[in-house]
């Protein structure tokens, strides 16, 4: 199963995760990280960005979107979902970015609000801009 991941940042130049794009992580097209076909952030199957299973941005196991330890969604640390220095989830610059296949953060948090994840999604309101 491939599993495609896409920036995930708070940047809105070319490549940011805030980009609708080729390359960035608000971007709709096949394959994008804001798209729900297979494949794409929005996509509940396998290796999507709304699976619960290992791989998925629902998964709470390492490289999970729902992960708290080194590189997942959850994680407030350098290359974390919840990081706000470079490299991060919640940096607004642009260079390397926090890549994942978890949906559009203003997307996933609806997501694990629907879900029951309201401590979750709380947390990830503290760092991005959500509603």
């Amino acid at each position: 199963m491939k599993i495609n991941k896409w920036p995930r940042n708070n940047y809105t130049g070319p490549g940011g995760g805030l980009y609708a794009g080729p390359g960035g992580g608000l971007y709709t097209g096949p394959g994008g990280g804001a798209y729900d076909g297979p494949g794409g952030g929005l996509y509940a199957g396998p290796g999507g960005g709304l699976y619960t299973g290992p791989g998925g941005g629902l998964y709470t196991g390492p490289g999970g979107g729902l992960y708290t330890g080194p590189g997942g969604g959850l994680y407030t640390g350098p290359g974390g979902g919840l990081y706000t220095g470079p490299s991060g989830g919640a940096y607004n610059g642009p260079g390397e970015s926090y890549m994942s296949n978890i949906p559009p953060w203003p997307v996933f948090v609806k997501e694990l609000q629907k879900r029951g994840y309201k401590k979750e999604a709380d947390l990830i309101r503290k760092y991005h801009k959500c509603d």
